[in-house]
């Protein structure tokens, strides 16, 4: 586990991944990565001199390694095609969506530092992540961001029990754009729960159960309290997942 700070200073323990599954989901990228600059190179035109030909390869080649982390990460909300087949994610050190930003920084980061330009093939990263309580490597530090596990042990999920009262109102959900992050925050918010104050459980739920409202297009209502709320969209979320 891994401590993020939330907004309100409340500290949610997501469960930051390690390097074994980053190493393995930064393969499965790299792989992607090679396979598009080779379908690039085949249909590109010929009859170049040699210089131009290695500086176009160059640039496909700088386009490809920057351009396709930054424009997946941005797109999916922190998801690479690796990311994705090893369940993680990229969230903001506060938890949050990373934006386009965070996305080229960390691509940048990777490019010069961390395992292309220095000629090192990953050998910084390795160093960096082996010494960050996250795992974080220089492209993380300098966007401020941290990946996580999105996948949560099903002994989690099963602690979260439907409010009764709310049972009909989430089953006319659409929880189709729910972030996996926010439901992640939101599980920990009411697994610690009783561990918080009482201002702190109401900022704190107000502002989840705010963000949820957004993404669900079903805002909770004024009467209804933050913990309750939370609790039926996730245990509707769980329920339909076990299908």
């Amino acid at each position: 586990m891994g401590d993020l700070v939330t907004g309100e200073a409340v500290v949610l323990d997501l469960r930051v991944a390690q390097l074994a599954s980053r190493a393995v989901a930064f393969a499965f990228d790299v792989a992607c990565q090679f396979l598009l600059l080779l379908l690039v190179f085949l249909l590109a035109p010929v009859g170049f001199d040699d210089a131009l030909q290695s500086a176009i390869a160059l640039t496909l080649l700088v386009l490809v390694l920057i351009g396709y982390p930054t424009l997946v990460e941005s797109l999916s909300r922190g998801r690479s095609l690796g990311k994705l087949v090893m369940g993680l994610r990229v969230v903001r050190d506060d938890g949050g969506s990373i934006r386009f930003r965070h996305a080229l920084v960390r691509a940048l980061g990777g490019f010069f530092v961390d395992f292309w330009a220095l000629g090192l093939l990953g050998t910084v990263a390795l160093f960096v992540s082996l010494f960050s309580s996250k795992g974080k490597r220089v492209g993380d530090y300098l966007a401020g961001t941290v990946v996580i596990h999105t996948r949560v042990p099903q002994q989690e999920v099963e602690l979260i029990d439907m409010p009764p009262q709310l049972a009909e109102w989430a089953r006319g959900l659409d929880l189709s754009q729910l972030p996996d992050e926010l439901v992640l925050a939101a599980r920990q918010y009411l697994a610690r729960y009783h561990e918080l104050g009482e201002q702190a459980r109401w900022e704190l739920g107000t502002r989840l159960s705010n963000d949820v409202g957004a993404a669900i297009r079903s805002p909770r209502v004024d009467y209804t309290h933050p913990h309750p709320y939370l609790a039926a969209v996730l245990a509707e979320r769980r329920r339909r997942a076990a299908g």
